[in-house]
């Protein structure tokens, strides 16, 4: 993609960001975050988005949470959902991708008063205690950056493509990078709300590894923490199946990195 169409790419995102901003204040008010922001990229959940959002408990570490759930277009009654339990609701009018949701909601958090993000999935694959055991590291200051590790704790995944999945990128990364990595597509992972404005976030669909590779390449510091998975509650995942699945995410992984060590070279020169 050459320079133009990302800068048009990138304008388009802002503009769509913009309204679903501007949807939000008009149905909900301005927000006013918590110190720490639950990040939920939704898509179709209708069915699993009310156990997951109650399940989220009011103080992690201590501090007082928000939850802010992004709707990624298509909406199926889930922002309806989620703004009758209390929490925000932020409406993309077009389906992008989990990146692209992502990415809007820890713009809605920084902007909105968060000073800790922390991701979870919507769909019931992710314990709400293993938020705090990710944050923790990042209140106290050992960390900027925290990744959950199923490989370090428990997996429910009996998918043996899977697995090997997660076993051979946490073994790549960890080669390309120098830093040790077990687990590079894990959902939840938490950071301080402006380390998100300092990486470079591009990609609409698979952005685990862009957001992890992102953090790691530009000197944030690192860790991970034992977390657990489970299957999901119900329905199927967007991203295909796992080949599928494998071979984008394998693209974007790499692609990240080349990117990366590219700008790292320009700065060093």
């Amino acid at each position: 993609m050459s320079t133009r169409e990302k800068a048009r790419r990138r304008s388009i995102d802002e503009l769509i960001d913009d309204v679903a901003i501007a949807e939000l204040i008009e149905s909900q008010g301005v927000p006013d975050l918590a110190p720490v922001a639950v990040v939920i990229a939704a898509y179709n959940e209708h069915d699993n988005i009310t156990a997951v959002v109650e399940s989220i408990p009011g103080t992690i570490c201590g501090l007082e949470v928000s939850v802010v759930v992004v709707v990624d277009g298509d909406d199926d009654g889930t922002a309806e959902i989620v703004r009758k339990t209390g929490h925000v609701a932020v409406v993309a009018p077009v389906n992008r991708g989990q990146g692209a949701a992502l990415r809007l909601g820890y713009r809605v958090a920084r902007d909105y008063g968060a000073t800790y993000v922390v991701t979870a999935d919507a769909d019931g694959q992710t314990d709400p205690h293993d938020l705090g055991v990710v944050l923790e590291p990042v209140v106290t200051g050992e960390a900027d950056f925290v990744n959950g590790s199923r490989r370090l704790g428990v997996t429910h995944s009996t998918g043996a493509l899977r697995n090997a999945g997660v076993l051979v990128f946490g073994r790549l990364i960890t080669l390309l990078t120098g830093t040790r990595v077990t687990d590079t597509a894990n959902p939840i992972r938490a950071m301080r709300a402006e380390l998100t404005a300092r990486l470079v976030l591009d990609e609409p669909q698979y952005q685990a590894s862009e957001l992890l590779i992102g953090a790691i390449m530009s000197g944030a510091r690192f860790a991970e923490r034992p977390v657990t998975m489970y299957a999901r509650t119900s329905g199927r995942s967007k991203k295909g199946g796992n080949l599928t699945y494998g071979y984008r995410y394998g693209k974007v992984f790499l692609r990240t990195w080349w990117r990366e060590r590219s700008r790292q070279g320009a700065v060093g020169s």
